[in-house]
């Protein structure tokens, strides 16, 4: 289902009632107002009498979920649950593909649970590397069925093993999940380097064959998501000076097959600094032309890629992460960007000519969409989606012990509270199930997966 901030539909968003004993519905008001709204949204959040995850009335969650339960091939659940993405996989039934971000010595954490037996099943298995003890690396990717009718788990395996620090990734047109390396480990800390986008087919059955799409370069890779007018791919890079790439691939639908990778400059200010940390110099709302630079080496064995991005004119982003496309437009979040470190949003409007000699004429644009100044309102935009009404639903990722919310962001630029996670964790993968009825997230640690449904046509934006 491609979504699009333009198209506001209210088709099938009808309140729907729930029951049973894993489903929660918020009850009580939040006592202590962590937020601020700038339009009414779904009104003022209910207290959770679970004490885990407060939504506006009328909404609940369920858990479909949880780390360190035994999965259908008997591995545990890993930890640390980040990305995510919602595939169809027939009329009533959905794939969830799910990041787990951990490192070299989480192994306790990740699908072996530390034990001898699952370590060596690891071992046997199709997996990507190893660390410096010889065991397979935890990181890696799990694979959720759910009947949407039930809302009940049908199924759940690990589908992608020995890789390191997964945190988000993005859809492709073909069904499959690009899962994103956010490191750049290298020997002799691990057997084999690392810092690449690894692809994993929805509809496949256990263990894929992990494959590192080389082309789509070698860095701390965040995010991507891919225009499907031109079949290209935008990729962000999670570091305080990191860029803003897109990966043109030589065979459509064949990422393997290599391609150009080529990062965002602004037209006429080479290396530009849009984080406005010293000074404003990407005034809220401009939208300044671009130009695209080659990047060599993509490999990057010296981890130097945006720099030598930069001194060819590249910009650089304050932690670029979540991103999502629409028609003819895509948005990404910028952790620590802006004046107050609050976060910004930003949207790119490619050319008619993306990608094409074209594209110098009538080049693509760059809007600073959104700079929080107020915590209470924005702080930290993550990972985020678009919803069926158009809205961005962004997630929240401080780690210093203050709030998380999921935040939605109208068309305006205007923010209002979605929920408030009640944990000292992140919220991520957030993502909505093609029929656009169910919303769902992830609980980063300990990892648990929500199903959020409600009243979905009751926003109010006055």
């Amino acid at each position: 289902m491609q979504l699009d901030r333009r198209t506001f539909t209210t088709t099938g968003l009808a309140s729907l009632a729930f029951s049973g004993a894993s489903r929660v519905r918020a009850s009580h008001a939040s006592e202590v107002l962590t937020y601020r709204n700038e339009v009414p949204g779904y009104g003022p959040l209910r207290r959770d009498p679970a004490g885990l995850f407060d939504l506006p009335e009328g909404f609940t969650y369920t858990i479909l979920s949880a780390a360190g339960e035994a999965m259908d091939d008997g591995f545990a659940t890993p930890d640390k649950f980040d990305g995510m993405g919602c595939f169809a996989l027939d009329a009533n039934r959905i794939a969830l593909v799910r990041n787990h971000e951990l490192k070299p010595g989480d192994e306790e954490l990740g699908p072996s649970a530390g034990l001898a037996r699952l370590e060596q099943r690891l071992k046997d298995g199709p997996a990507f590397g190893r660390g410096w003890d010889g065991r397979v690396l935890p990181g890696g990717t799990s694979t959720v069925v759910i009947d949407l009718r039930t809302m009940k788990r049908e199924a759940q395996w690990l589908s992608l093993a020995g890789t390191a620090v997964n945190c988000a990734g993005g859809d492709t047109p073909w069904g499959s999940w690009l899962t994103c390396e956010e490191t750049t480990l290298a020997a002799p800390d691990v057997e084999r380097s690392h810092g690449w986008i690894f692809e994993v087919p929805a509809y496949h059955r256990g263990l894929v064959d992990p494959k590192p799409l080389t082309g789509m370069g070698r860095f701390r890779h965040e995010a991507a998501a891919v225009d499907k007018r031109t079949g290209i791919f935008y990729l962000t890079e999670d570091m305080a000076d990191g860029l803003f790439t897109r990966f043109i691939p030589d065979k459509p639908g064949n990422l393997a097959a290599g391609g150009r990778l080529q990062a965002l400059a602004i037209d006429g200010l080479p290396g530009m600094d849009t984080r406005n940390w010293d000074r404003i110099i990407f005034a809220s709302g401009a939208a300044p032309s671009v130009r695209w630079v080659d990047l060599d080496a993509v490999d990057n064995p010296a981890d130097d890629l945006r720099k030598r991005g930069r001194a060819a004119g590249a910009a650089i982003f304050a932690r670029g992460e979540g991103i999502h496309a629409g028609s003819n437009e895509l948005y990404f979040t910028c952790t620590s960007g802006g004046a107050k470190k609050l976060g910004q949003i930003f949207r790119y409007i490619p050319s008619p000519f993306e990608g094409h000699a074209g594209e110098v004429e009538r080049s693509g644009r760059l809007q600073l969409f959104l700079e929080s100044e107020d915590a209470s309102v924005f702080d930290y935009g993550d990972n985020l989606t678009v919803a069926p009404n158009g809205h961005l639903i962004v997630c929240e990722d401080r780690t210093d012990g203050k709030p998380n919310h999921l935040r939605g962001v109208t068309h305006e630029g205007k923010v209002y509270t979605m929920a408030l996670l009640r944990a000292d964790t992140e919220l991520a993968g957030v993502c909505f199930a093609p029929d656009g009825r169910t919303m769902f997230v992830n609980v980063y640690r300990p990892g648990r997966t929500l199903a959020i449904q409600g009243p979905w046509s009751t926003l109010r934006l006055i």
